[in-house]
């Protein structure tokens, strides 16, 4: 089976806002294409991006519960906040997170969302094997933690949270990995809404400081993997 293609862009540091508008203008010319039918070469896109620090939070999130702060307090952390049109709750962007957006046409895949979902999480947990942790699902929930060994006192550590939008099978925003991450940023906040949680992070499962850019390769591998997809980079 010929492999479907897809641009890729490493945007490297980009502020969460000037990120979002420019998923959109990807989206949406993806969408226009369609009504259109303009018949497209390439699948989509897959953004890599680090944004600066950044509380973000879903169209059904509950800000009121979920973040324990004030806004007075996120200015002194050097903090930004933003409601966007993603599913999930609240959640941290910041420096040392992977975040991956991919913009696909969902036409040249399958139309599940549901499905789409569970391969973002496959994703993750092919990319953890490199490093030889055992990343796991939770039943009811989405994202991706890492196994607890069947220790069922030890509260469970969650390593990649999952938001997206999908909009006449066309997908954006995506899911945040925790690398190098500064995760004293997610105690103003009750993670996706879920309590009883922690967060972790690669650097903190493998207790060393992680290469960001070894990431960006596995990660790179992972999604080609998993999707069955080749990617090029857009110049």
């Amino acid at each position: 089976m010929k492999k479907k293609i897809i641009y890729f862009e490493d945007l490297g540091i980009k502020k969460y806002e000037d990120t979002w508008k420019y998923q959109k203008k990807l989206f949406e010319d993806i969408i226009q294409k369609k009504v259109k039918k303009i018949h497209c070469k390439k699948a989509g896109y897959l953004l890599f991006v680090e944004h600066p620090n950044v509380y973000t939070i879903g169209r059904n999130g509950n800000k009121n519960k979920h973040l324990l702060v004030t806004s007075d307090f996120l200015k002194k952390i050097n903090a930004d906040f933003y409601q966007t049109d993603r599913g999930g709750d609240i959640t941290f962007h910041g420096p040392g997170q992977l975040i991956v957006y991919p913009i696909l046409n969902m036409d040249y895949f399958f139309t599940d969302i549901h499905k789409y979902i569970r391969l973002l999480e496959e994703v993750i947990i092919h990319f953890l094997k490199y490093y030889e942790l055992e990343g796991v699902r939770k039943k009811g929930k989405t994202g991706v933690w890492m196994n607890n060994n069947d220790d069922v006192d030890k509260k469970s550590r969650k390593i990649c949270a999952i938001g997206i939008r999908m909009s006449r099978w066309v997908t954006m925003h995506g899911f945040a990995l925790n690398i190098n991450t500064n995760l004293r940023y997610f105690d103003y906040i009750v993670p996706c809404g879920i309590h009883d949680q922690e967060v972790t992070s690669l650097k903190k499962e493998l207790e060393k400081s992680i290469s960001f850019e070894m990431v960006k390769n596995m990660m790179k591998k992972s999604f080609q993997y998993v999707f069955n997809v080749d990617l090029i980079n857009r110049c």
